[in-house]
């Protein structure tokens, strides 16, 4: 049994490269298997298009959001949802413009290191068509 404390793990910015906004990332597992992380986007903040090799969930623990799979709807997301990607969908989400929006976001990690692969950042239109 090992006992983590959340010290050990500072609140990290996430990277420009991968989000737009500002977005903070706890991280509670980053493996060897399984990653599971809070994001805490803030109003308008969002991921880039991305997918993973084993799928994705997600659960909003506050605020509300937006999620979209590529060619779908942009659907509302608020804290009590539960959101699952399949394998290799690709996908964004994020806070909605006018909230804050903290998610757990789990998903497994490949044997190459691997759990999520990077596309482009979601335009402003695309964010806007909800």
């Amino acid at each position: 049994m090992e006992v983590i404390r959340p010290h050990q793990h500072a609140t990290q910015r996430a990277s420009a490269e991968w989000f737009t906004g500002d977005v903070y990332i706890d991280a509670i597992s980053t493996g060897p298997h399984v990653k599971l992380l809070v994001v805490h986007f803030t109003p308008g903040a969002r991921t880039a298009w991305h997918k993973h090799p084993f799928g994705q969930t997600i659960h909003v623990t506050e605020g509300s959001g937006l999620a979209q799979s590529r060619g779908g709807r942009v659907e509302p997301i608020r804290a009590g949802d539960t959101v699952h990607f399949e394998p290799g969908e690709e996908h964004w989400h994020g806070a909605d413009s006018a909230n804050f929006m903290t998610h757990l976001a789990m998903q497994e990690i490949a044997d190459d290191g691997s759990d999520a692969i990077w596309g482009d950042h979601v335009s402003d239109a695309e964010y806007l068509q909800h």
